[in-house]
């Protein structure tokens, strides 16, 4: 096994954990922007206002991406078990 193939693997698992990550971070990130924004032009100054929102916002796309995620993470581990006879020749 080469280097180059282990940076290979490394580099599709690392790509695979930020593209679930950002699915999952970014709906949170823009209704916490969304409520910031809101905060900011209403003098309202609760810190505890964007946690729930952002929460149920987090739990809804964790819920609704949930097969998704399944199926990313089977196709790489199923694409990775596959290929270790290559890997190792």
């Amino acid at each position: 096994m080469t280097p180059e193939v282990v940076v290979d693997v490394f580099s599709q698992a690392f790509a695979l954990v930020i593209l679930l990550t950002g699915s999952v971070v970014l709906p949170g990130l823009v209704i916490g922007l969304i409520i910031a924004i809101f905060q900011a032009a209403t003098s309202i100054n609760e810190q505890t206002l964007t946690f729930l929102p952002r929460l149920l916002v987090t739990l809804l796309a964790m819920s609704f991406l949930g097969h998704w995620f399944v199926g990313n993470l089977v196709e790489f581990a199923l694409n990775l078990y596959l290929s270790i006879p290559e890997l190792i020749g």
